[in-house]
């Protein structure tokens, strides 16, 4: 019986490793590199596994804005991911956001996303987004100089199934478009 009681011991110690354990093997290797939000609420009533998987995609697709690693997107996204406010001319579906970070990046390639505040209810997802860095490549027909961009945005994100399957945003485009000099201030 001590036997016993020792195996279950040595089980209880070493469950919580084996979990950490599949979790970093199903994880890609970047997920500890996720931006972490600056400030969490949590719908405390939501299943934990919803709420991390919830958490998980959001941080993904966050830190993807933050870094333009295309794989983070494609992680996060549906494949039937649908952009419920889809400005014209960008492709619907994952397509969008992938050739939309490439747009953004020729013109500020030091381009960073920090999430303010996140919030997780339901099967939504809002991220207070903040993104800053220097333009420095080209925008349209102008040539950046290192100016100074910091703008914030707002997502909406419906996640199912662990991905995030509709998006609906908001970015301060008119401060966006003025510190790239496309529009006067």
């Amino acid at each position: 019986m001590e036997f016993h009681s020792e195996m279950t011991a040595t089980k209880k110690r070493l469950l919580p490793m084996a979990i950490a354990v599949a979790i970093c093997m199903v994880l890609p290797a970047h997920a500890a590199e996720l931006v972490q939000p600056g400030q969490l609420i949590v719908d405390a009533s939501l299943p934990e596994a919803q709420r991390e998987a919830q958490i998980l995609a959001a941080r993904r697709y966050d830190t993807f804005w933050n870094t333009g690693e295309e794989q983070l997107a494609t992680d996060a996204l549906a494949p039937d991911f649908m952009d419920r406010t889809l400005p014209p001319g960008r492709a619907q579906g994952v397509p969008g956001p992938l050739a939309a970070s490439k747009f953004v990046r020729t013109a500020i390639p030091d381009l960073r996303c920090e999430i303010e505040q996140m919030i997780v209810a339901g099967d939504r997802v809002v991220t207070h987004l903040h993104f800053r860095g220097h333009f420095t490549g080209r925008f349209r027909e102008a040539q950046g100089k290192g100016e100074a961009i910091d703008f914030i945005a707002t997502d909406i994100y419906r996640v199912a199934g662990g991905r995030i399957a509709e998006n609906w945003h908001l970015e301060d485009n008119l401060t966006l478009l003025q510190q790239l000099g496309q529009v006067a201030k």
